[in-house]
Formats: structure tokens, sequence, C-alpha cells
């Protein structure tokens, strides 16, 4: 079954969406420029009362790790989603011992990693545009048939530009096991759509 990450949950109706529509991962976002960010705090109060729920994942563009540190002492994460250099993930691996997912920006084949390099798994998704302020969550695709012939062997996420009336396609084109949406599921720029979040998943797992 195709697994489903929704990134970015930042208010209690997309927490709930996201736990009933029966997503594997949620995602918190700590990039203080995104608009999707949360405090730990609010990432606690959040994840409060849905312990047996999704997976929580922290995502963290190039921290330090107090930064890390800090988040982990409000809230137990299953997973770091980091944006950062493949020896940094590793050293943040095995700093903190919880799972680690590379997120990389993609525009043709040469770009596909061939190992995880200490990472878990990996997070494939466009590299950002040029000025971009953050190197995800930017709403933008890439030619999913990019990913067709790439066997890797271990475990990696679809990401980018993905909505409930493309991620079916998208699935079908990439051979991608697990897709990750942000933007594709809301109805502005870190505005969580319950209806969207249920959408989103129905359709992943029709692929």
């Amino acid at each position: 079954m195709i697994r489903v990450k929704i990134c970015g949950i930042n208010s209690a109706a997309a927490m709930a969406a996201a736990v009933e529509s029966g997503a594997d991962w949620v995602a918190f976002n700590f990039f203080e420029t995104s608009p999707r960010y949360v405090s730990p705090a609010t990432a606690k109060a959040l994840s409060s009362g849905h312990e047996s729920g999704p997976q929580r994942v922290g995502l963290f563009v190039h921290p330090d790790d107090a930064v890390i540190a800090g988040v982990l002492a409000a809230l137990p994460l299953d997973v770091l989603q980091i944006y950062a250099p493949a020896p940094r993930v590793a050293e943040i691996r095995a700093r903190f011992g919880v799972p680690v997912w590379r997120a990389v920006g993609v525009t043709g084949p040469a770009d596909l990693p061939r190992a995880l390099e200490g990472a878990d798994a990996l997070l494939i998704e466009p590299k950002a545009p040029a000025g971009a302020s953050r190197p995800g969550g930017n709403g933008q695709a890439f030619d999913w048939s990019v990913t067709s012939a790439w066997q890797p062997g271990f475990p990696w996420l679809l990401a980018g530009g993905l909505t409930p009336l493309n991620v079916a396609g998208a699935i079908r084109v990439s051979g991608a096991a697990a897709v990750d949406v942000a933007s594709g599921v809301e109805s502005a720029p870190g505005v969580k759509d319950a209806g969207l979040i249920h959408a989103f998943v129905a359709a992943a797992r029709s692929a």
C-alpha cells in the first residue's frame, strides 16, 4: 500500500484530518521562515491525544544540534527530516539516534543518489527555484519519469507539486511507494484544508 506523509501540520483541524484519513506520517515544520512553521510547544500541543496515530516527523533546515535537541525535549519524534549535506545528516543521526530522512533536490537522473550516505531514507523533490526562501515546499513538480528507472534498493518518498488530482498519476509514473504533500492540500499558503487532506490520501491509496 502506498504510504502518505502530510507535511506542515500547524492546526488542530489539519492534525485531525491527517489522523482520520489514515496518513502514515505527519510532519511539523521547524524552519522559521516557512508559512507552515510551528514552535516546539505548538507541535507538542497538536500531537497530544494522537499518540496512536501517524508517526511524527520533524522538518529541519541546516539545523544546529541545539535546535534539534530543543524540539526533542518538547516532544518525541519518530523521524527527523533534514535539509543538509549527507555528512551532516549522518552526524545528526549518530548524535540523536533517531531515524533521519535526507531531502534531495533533483532536476534529472544525474541528481538521483545511489546510496543513503548515512540517512535512513531519502525524500526526492524538485530543486528549489533560484531565489527561493525555502529548499522545499514550493509547490513545484518535476518530471516524475526521472525516477521510473531508478531502483535504489532503499526507502524513498516522492515530493513536490503533488495534489489530490495528480498524485495517483505521479505514483504510477515515478514508481514511488510513498508520497509527501504540503502545499497541495492547502487553501492558502500554510492553511491546510481538511477535505483536500482526505482526498489526497484516498487518491494516493487508489494508485
